[in-house]
């Protein structure tokens, strides 16, 4: 007899589908065989890095048995409520076995229509160790070595295609959860699939003005909504929050088009939980990383707005840094930024040797002025140093300055210590939670 753990990955493609969608079915096959929900309903996204995560790289997980107790609603299944149960007794094996059974066949018949889908289930009578989870979403996992690691705990693991869902499923189950956010994700009908959304952006508005718990709802900056997909899956809207009520209420306030079902999801978005530190020298492919150094390279703008530059940590290993310009934010941070300020970069490497950063965090000025050598009326060019207290010489026409023709000049207004984010609908999912006023600072 067991309480089961279900965790399932890798049921969506570009082309449709949601592994979401798939975890309320098996919800409400569950409800159908008078098996209950125990705990929350788990999103756990994984390593944002990897060039072959699914289109929301994100797995789910629930734990069933027969539920005692206070019950709270977390979801709403056709028309009727979902409870979920902190406390339960376990199932019958025959009943754990069926259900298991059911809701494999329910995840194959969901991924069959992407047909660019790997889909897997993992299904374990007890909790699966963190270290799976951090793995997942910290490094890059080999395929085989979490197939030995399931294996070795006699895990029912269940795949169709590539093995990688096995990841991703076990990830979800293995979460500790003791950092998390809520996710509340309301489901359009099947006929309305494909077609475009209609959610009023006024209302999103009001419902965060009500609700301050929740987050990433629009961007004040780019005007953009940023509750709704535009995939043609089955999401109608989600709603996060950093309280787990606040969404519930919060979906009584958005007007949109009918709702199928909904379901409230804990998760680790906005926990940062991809991202540790690392010196400089040790960012492998496909990892993020947080950077303690110095900006050991003058910002240099770039086509389209990035801005580049360098920091060297406490290693003297330098760590080539790019700032994208759709962050908005961080391009003009990074613009005034001086060789010898200390700071603290967060991002992810991709195959090339580059953090592409998330944030940074202005720890030090090195100062608020710097000197520039005099420029030759002439030539146009700047001039060349002769040495401590010698002055300065033109480099083409030879012509000579004292050193008091130097000149002082102010580092560029606006940017102090402090934490800097990029704009919310340039932020990923981990991403670490930032205060409402810096998202749009800068």
């Amino acid at each position: 007899m067991a309480r089961i753990w279900i965790g399932v990955d890798d049921t969506d493609s570009p082309r449709g589908g949601c592994t979401t969608w798939v975890l309320t079915e098996i919800v409400r096959l569950a409800r159908a065989r008078r098996i209950d929900l125990l705990g929350e309903p788990r999103l756990v996204r994984l390593n944002p890095n990897v060039p072959w995560k699914t289109r929301g790289n994100a797995a789910l997980a629930a734990r069933f048995g027969h539920g005692r107790g206070a019950a709270s609603v977390v979801g709403e299944i056709d028309g009727a409520p979902v409870r979920s149960y902190r406390r339960g007794t376990p199932l019958r094996g025959a009943e754990a076995a069926s259900l298991v059974d059911a809701a494999w066949d329910r995840v194959r018949s969901l991924a069959e229509p992407a047909r660019r889908t790997n889909p897997a289930l993992v299904a374990s009578s007890r909790p699966l160790p963190p270290a799976l989870y951090w793995s997942a979403v910290q490094e890059v996992v080999p395929v085989g070595e979490r197939v030995a690691a399931l294996r070795s705990r006699g895990v029912d693991g269940r795949t169709r295609g590539s093995r990688r869902g096995l990841i991703g499923a076990s990830a979800a189950i293995a979460w500790p959860g003791r950092r998390a956010t809520w996710e509340l994700i309301a489901y359009r009908p099947a006929d309305r699939w494909g077609t475009p959304r209609s959610v009023d952006a006024e209302s999103v508005r009001r419902a965060q003005q009500q609700e301050p718990s929740l987050f990433l709802c629009h961007d004040p900056r780019t005007r953009r909504l940023l509750v709704a997909p535009h995939s043609p899956c089955p999401i109608l809207y989600g709603l996060r929050s950093t309280t787990p009520d606040a969404p519930a209420r919060a979906r009584r306030i958005v007007r949109s088009e009918p709702v199928d079902r909904w379901m409230v999801f804990r998760t680790n978005q906005g926990t940062g939980d991809h991202l540790r530190p690392r010196s400089a020298g040790s960012i492998d492919p496909y990892r993020s990383a947080i950077v303690r150094g110095t900006i050991a390279s003058t910002p240099t703008p770039g086509t389209g707005g990035h801005v580049r530059f360098e920091v060297v940590d406490a290693t003297l290993a330098r760590l080539p840094c790019i700032v994208f310009e759709p962050t908005k934010t961080l391009p003009r941070v990074a613009r005034s930024l001086v060789v010898g300020d200390r700071v603290r970069v967060w991002g992810s490497r991709g195959r090339d040797g580059g953090l592409r950063l998330e944030g940074l965090a202005i720890e030090r000025l090195a100062r608020r002025t710097e000197t520039a050598k005099p420029v030759c009326s002439e030539c146009r060019r700047p001039g060349r140093s002769l040495g401590t207290r010698r002055g300065f010489e033109c480099p083409r026409c030879g012509r000579r300055w004292p050193p008091e023709a130097a000149r002082t000049v102010r580092r560029a207004p606006g940017v102090s210590v402090g934490t800097y984010h990029p704009t919310p609908s340039a932020r990923r999912h981990l991403a670490v939670l930032a205060p409402e006023g810096r998202t749009v600072r800068a």
